[in-house]
């Protein structure tokens, strides 16, 4: 005879991993129609140079230009030219493959790391805080455009560390000597792929696996610790090869000369401006609602999950304090490293730059997750009022959900505009060139603070724009033709 207990507690773990697929639907949703929405990107600022290079020679020309001339970022050109050799085309399917990529690389790591902490959760929950992750992540921000729909900010800012977050995927698939031997091999090339990709990201990454290494005594059981270091040794070995490739790169060293970052990057009025521009920068993050998305996907995690029967309490339970104390110090460290190094770029408006906050966001955003799981966790253990705080926690991850659709919908109507408009002086433009026209004129087409030539930022890149229509030069016009 079956036992009725037992049979109730099924019934409950299937209506709790019901709902959790339900509320999955809102976060996938909105990613969704945040991919489709991409169909209206248009080539703008940095695309305009890309373009010709990828064109005329193809990635390896693209790579050559970044490591010679540009910045050093050997990985981040390789990726650029990925997208860029498929012209206008590669432009509007960035969207759907990136948010593709990060979906599916934080929800496996989700899933992973909730494996090796020795918990389990209702089926569904892992891509519920993966799903809601992202969003809060790509729309959150001040400018979801230069997030996500532009690929150079993306491929620099928004992808790089979660792409460094994939790096992890192998350390926690290893259950054999040869798999951890594996994990550990490909945590080199990974670490130098992340160093030549972008400097901020490297920074967090260097943060986190520094902490790593100075917490494994005190978090990992004695037979896994020599393993865990020598892994986050092995990755800090690799972003610092990258970094020094990048670093010593004509290109990197003509980008700091012309912005005197050699001289300026640690003055006491630099370090300071850094210091002003990270406060306005937390403080903006401190008092953006929308956030609270990503602590009510944590509060049901933690509301919902539960020890595996008979293995060893999780070390994230157990040292819940000192792990979110240096959470939250790896943020403030790394966070404000990465201001210093974009201060000589950007000046006192460094905090207005918010596509290069992105490096650190996801940390940030990782931590509120597991703020809200130690939160769900507290009130499950001390008998608090779990049936409400659930509510409460599906109730703001549907309300964020309905703001960013409302931001999202605005933000879509501008890019369908801005769309109409490339595409008709595309095709006029075009078909001058085809008839011989060695100058041209051009109207900007600007949206979310876009550059364009001949705007509040000067000429730049014009001349970019008249090697795209391969015409001798571009004149400001003041409308469309």
């Amino acid at each position: 005879m079956a036992d009725p207990a037992a049979s109730g507690s099924g019934a409950r773990r299937r209506g709790t991993a019901l709902w959790a697929v339900t509320l999955c639907l809102l976060p996938l949703g909105l990613l969704a129609a945040a991919a489709w929405f991409g169909q209206y990107v248009r080539p703008g600022a940095d695309d305009w140079c890309f373009l010709p290079v990828t064109r005329d020679g193809g990635v390896g020309d693209m790579v050559r230009k970044f490591y010679l001339r540009d910045n050093g970022r050997v990985a981040n050109a390789l990726l650029v030219g990925l997208y860029a050799r498929f012209g206008v085309a590669g432009h509007q399917w960035f969207a759907l493959v990136s948010a593709l990529v990060m979906l599916g690389v934080l929800w496996t790591v989700t899933a992973l790391a909730l494996r090796r902490a020795a918990l389990t959760t209702p089926r569904g929950i892992p891509l519920l805080v993966a799903s809601m992750l992202t969003a809060v992540f790509l729309f959150a921000t001040p400018n979801t455009y230069k997030t996500f729909y532009w690929p150079a900010s993306s491929v620099s800012h928004t992808l790089a560390p979660v792409l460094a977050c994939a790096a992890a995927i192998p350390l926690l698939l290893a259950r054999t000597d040869q798999g951890r031997t594996a994990a550990l091999i490909a945590a080199l090339p990974a670490g130098c792929f992340l160093g030549t990709l972008s400097e901020q990201a490297s920074i967090v990454g260097l943060g986190v696996l520094f902490c790593a290494f100075v917490l494994s005594p005190a978090i990992l059981a004695e037979h896994r610790r020599a393993y865990a270091r020598r892994w986050c040794l092995t990755g800090i070995a690799g972003i610092g090869i990258g970094t020094l490739v990048l670093l010593a790169s004509p290109g990197a060293r003509r980008r700091r000369t012309r912005y005197g970052a050699d001289a300026s990057m640690f003055s006491p009025d630099a370090l300071t401006g850094s210091l002003r521009g990270f406060a306005h920068i937390v403080l903006t993050l401190l008092t953006t609602w929308q956030y609270l998305g990503a602590v009510a996907a944590g509060l049901l995690l933690g509301l919902l999950c539960r020890r595996g029967t008979g293995r060893p309490a999780s070390i994230v339970l157990t040292h819940r304090r000192l792990l979110a104390t240096a959470g939250v110090v790896t943020f403030l460290v790394s966070g404000y490293l990465c201001t210093v190094i974009a201060y000589p770029f950007f000046g006192p408006g460094v905090a207005s730059a918010s596509r290069a906050w992105n490096d650190y966001l996801l940390l940030y955003t990782v931590l509120l997750v597991g703020a809200g799981a130690l939160l769900g966790r507290t009130l499950r253990l001390r008998a608090g009022p779990v049936g409400a705080a659930r509510v409460t926690g599906a109730a703001v991850c549907a309300v964020c959900c309905l703001a960013f659709a409302v931001s999202l919908g605005r933000l879509a109507q501008d890019m369908s505009a801005r769309a109409q408009a490339w595409d008709r002086q595309d095709r006029w433009l075009r078909a001058q060139a085809a008839h011989g026209a060695l100058s041209l004129p051009y109207k900007p087409v600007s949206v979310s603070g876009m550059r364009e030539p001949f705007s509040e930022h000067g000429s730049w890149p014009a001349a970019c724009v008249a090697n795209y229509y391969q015409v001798d030069r571009i004149t400001h016009a003041t409308r469309l033709p």
